[in-house]
């Protein structure tokens, strides 16, 4: 079988990441990146694959059979939209766009053509996450009633010397939480409501530095999730999965799922229960559920390989994307309001008439 051939759009930290795995991956072939910017060129002059500055310059015997976008949030749809017009499957990075209503408008043409649109939240792809989902969807936790979950960790002061960095939408809401909230989706259904505080009380800067929301489930579980980029603590995804060697691993978890009958915490999955009667005199048990760790950012190329030949369908579809992102609007529209908002679930998409 040949293998797949996957361009990459966007020359920064993540599209460089993602470079590496296509290239690692033997049912892929990196056949070029896409980027405007000298520092793009010399970046694929320096792996030796072929540099182009857009999309359209490519030629069309270089076409690709599918296109990572990992260029900014606010050109992710205007790429996206390209891509449906060609008939390519994406992977667009999270968050999908920088508002539901341009996501949703990338949304509704990929499946109006029927591209493969996927996105990249690629903790999905961890095991350690698959491992979970099925000891909560085979009952051993019962019947969720609540969940938390933590995002603290310091960024450095030179972060902030990149002045976007500092604005409204670069705080730690947008880019880390989207990942717990989408995690959260995953493993516990839909969040139809939340409420919401921040604060950039350290810095000043316009983009907030702190949040805390509480989450309802249409399960009619409730969560609590805070997010801090100014808290020295080992409680972060980043700090505790060891998903990303250039954290240095902290021996603790993040998330704690409570059920009827057991809990769970993440990244360690120990599940906690009781041996028979259930009793706060009773003893608890605990266990560790075993899995084997796979960098799930190589497994998410896998699977967009995958889906490009046929194989299997998008683990993080475009309406995923799309329905994770209203939860961050929502949790960032409640702080600015400081009123419960509630989230609607999206309507059917018409399919285009054949």
């Amino acid at each position: 079988m040949a293998p797949v051939k996957i361009a990459v759009m966007g020359a920064g930290l993540i599209g460089k990441r993602h470079a590496v795995h296509v290239r690692a991956e033997p049912s892929a072939v990196l056949s070029a990146m896409i980027d405007p910017a000298p520092t793009g060129q010399a970046f694929a002059e320096e792996i030796g694959v072929a540099w182009y500055p857009a999309f359209d310059a490519l030629p069309a015997s270089q076409r690709p059979d599918g296109v990572i976008v990992a260029t900014p949030n606010q050109l992710h749809v205007a790429n996206g939209l390209e891509l449906v017009s060609a008939g390519i499957p994406m992977l667009v990075e999270k968050p999908l766009a920088d508002s539901v209503d341009s996501a949703r408008k990338l949304v509704q043409a990929a499946e109006a053509a029927n591209v493969p649109l996927l996105v990249g939240h690629h903790r999905r792809h961890n095991p350690m996450i698959r491992k979970a989902r099925e000891a909560i969807e085979t009952g051993r936790l019962g019947r969720i009633l609540t969940l938390n979950g933590q995002f603290w960790l310091v960024k450095p002061d030179d972060y902030f010397d990149v002045d976007w960095r500092r604005q409204e939408g670069a705080g730690p809401v947008l880019i880390n939480l989207i990942h717990d909230i989408d995690l959260f989706r995953y493993l516990c259904g839909e969040i139809t409501g939340v409420q919401a505080l921040s604060s950039n009380a350290v810095r000043g800067h316009p983009a907030e530095e702190t949040a805390v929301a509480i989450l309802r489930f249409a399960s009619g579980a409730l969560g609590t999730v805070s997010a801090s980029d100014t808290v020295v603590s080992p409680w972060s995804w980043e700090l505790t999965t060891g998903e990303n060697p250039a954290y240095p691993r902290q021996d603790q978890s993040c998330y704690q799922i409570g059920g009827t009958h057991g809990s769970l915490t993440i990244p360690a999955l120990e599940l906690w229960s009781h041996t028979d009667k259930r009793g706060w005199w009773e003893p608890l048990k605990r266990e560790r559920i075993p899995f084997v760790p796979e960098d799930p950012l190589q497994a998410q190329i896998r699977h967009f390989c995958a889906v490009i030949r046929g194989e299997e369908e998008p683990l993080v579809s475009g309406r995923e994307g799309l329905a994770t992102l209203a939860v961050i609007e929502a949790v960032k529209l409640a702080a600015r309001s400081g009123a419960p908002v509630e989230i609607a679930p999206e309507p059917a998409l018409a399919k285009a008439s054949a």
